[in-house]
């Protein structure tokens, strides 16, 4: 039987360099298609006749039906397996995705969000939850960091993409340019999603790229992990519903999610409001700064993590940046230094998340991993409900994002306290047994 040094020396990096790239892109196509109705917006708001808080509103019930049906569809999961499943969740995300062009008023356009959640949900903790079948938990920080690296690269390459086929594409065979929008972003999900059904591995034991001994030592190895996390932990299916761990982790992606979405939803529009008389196109482009400062600082995070072992200070960190990102994007009036207040956001929420990830993973495992994960995305993810509607109800009720900016900056704040609250506990035991772990290897 092969040795532990295997899996590290060869192992690993092969699995990495099978699957991360191809998870990559389809969660480009993921964060495409959740968070294009920001530039959407531009468009839509004039054309459909739509108030703010309407737009806030539709934007945030995405989270709705995501919530109703997450749990479900990560257990659906670990059942049946990834490849069967991510591919219906691809196929029929894509499909609402492209109805969106059809939206001709609130109504539709609340009706189709609540579905595009229901269609989505458990795409991402799913993914999670797969990447726990294949790296061990000493390993996962970083692999969710380059599998999370889509979101900030989408940002870069989709917000001028987005541009251009809104100003470009405007009234290109009758349609409007945030019609062809929706259209040309949701076909690629539709076809990644029969990729999928064709290709990917359910697990270690599928993947005829792996020798036998090399599907022998990786299975041995996330056998052995799984048992000892539960016999350290001891949390069952039904007690991952009621762990206060758990409901902590819970509560700190609320204000993680409540960030991000809140950044995502109203990116174009904070830049907008700085930066006076420029095109959809440059609008594009200007988003895409803080993506690109974004992507090796988390990576660099997620490595650092786990080659060190500590993880509180690794969330709480870049919690404070981000927070100190929305107080100076409500201070200053300058575009270049709003641009860079909204850099700081950008950086600090995305390195907070693959680091975040590590610890429900390592708390969990087995069918409570599936709906311990799938419980912390889905509620934490009501964050997404409440971030749009904090600036959207900002902006109705005082006629400025200001208020909405500094209550943003607030809630970040509030995820470092946690953050260093869950290092009291699991994530220093967590943080030993990485360490150990390493030190073994």
């Amino acid at each position: 039987m092969p040795d532990i040094p295997l899996t590290h020396e060869t192992i690993l990096p092969k699995v990495a360099r099978r699957l991360l790239p191809f998870l990559f892109v389809l969660y480009v196509v993921n964060i495409l298609d959740r968070t294009n109705v920001g530039l959407a917006r531009l468009q839509m708001l004039a054309d459909l006749g739509m108030e703010e808080w309407q737009y806030a509103l539709g934007a945030g019930l995405f989270y709705v039906g995501y919530f109703l049906f997450e749990v479900p569809s990560n257990i659906i999961l670990a059942r049946i397996g990834a490849r069967r499943w991510i591919a219906r969740i691809m196929v029929t995300w894509g499909f609402v995705t492209c109805a969106m062009m059809a939206v001709q008023g609130p109504a539709l356009f609340y009706l189709l969000r609540i579905l595009l959640g229901l269609a989505e949900a458990g795409f991402f903790p799913g993914i999670i939850l797969y990447l726990t079948f294949w790296f061990p938990a000493r390993d996962r920080a970083r692999a969710v960091a380059f599998f999370m690296a889509a979101s900030p690269i989408t940002g870069m390459l989709g917000g001028p993409l987005g541009g251009a086929i809104l100003q470009f594409m405007d009234e290109a065979g009758g349609l409007r340019g945030w019609q062809w929008l929706f259209i040309l972003e949701g076909i690629p999900a539709v076809v990644l999603g029969i990729i999928v059904l064709r290709i990917l591995p359910d697990g270690p034991a599928d993947a005829t790229w792996l020798t036998a001994a090399e599907k022998d030592a990786l299975i041995d190895r996330l056998r052995n992990e799984d048992q000892q996390s539960a016999a350290a932990h001891r949390v069952t299916f039904s007690q991952a519903f009621t762990d206060g761990r758990v409901w902590l982790l819970v509560v700190l992606y609320f204000t993680i999610a409540t960030g991000s979405n809140a950044f995502g939803f109203y990116l174009p529009e904070l830049i907008r409001t700085r930066f006076t008389d420029v095109t959809e196109f440059e609008i594009g482009l200007l988003a895409a700064v803080p993506n690109a400062v974004a992507i090796p600082l988390m990576i660099l995070n997620g490595h650092r993590s786990d080659r060190t072992g500590e993880r509180r200070w690794h969330v709480a960190g870049p919690a404070l940046l981000a927070s100190l990102g929305w107080l100076l994007c409500a201070s200053v009036d300058s575009p270049w230094l709003s641009l860079g207040a909204l850099t700081l956001i950008q950086v600090g929420i995305m390195s907070m998340i693959p680091t975040f990830w590590s610890l429900p993973t390592a708390l969990l495992s087995g069918l409570a991993a599936a709906g311990g994960i799938a419980l912390v995305n889905s509620v934490g993810n009501l964050g997404g409900f409440l971030g749009p509607n904090v600036l959207g109800q900002s902006k109705e009720l005082t006629g400025g994002f200001v208020a909405g900016l500094l209550a943003l900056a607030g809630v970040m704040a509030t995820g470092a306290g946690l953050a260093l609250l869950v290092g009291r506990g699991q994530a220093s035991r967590l943080s030993h047994a990485a360490t150990n772990d390493a030190q073994r290897s």
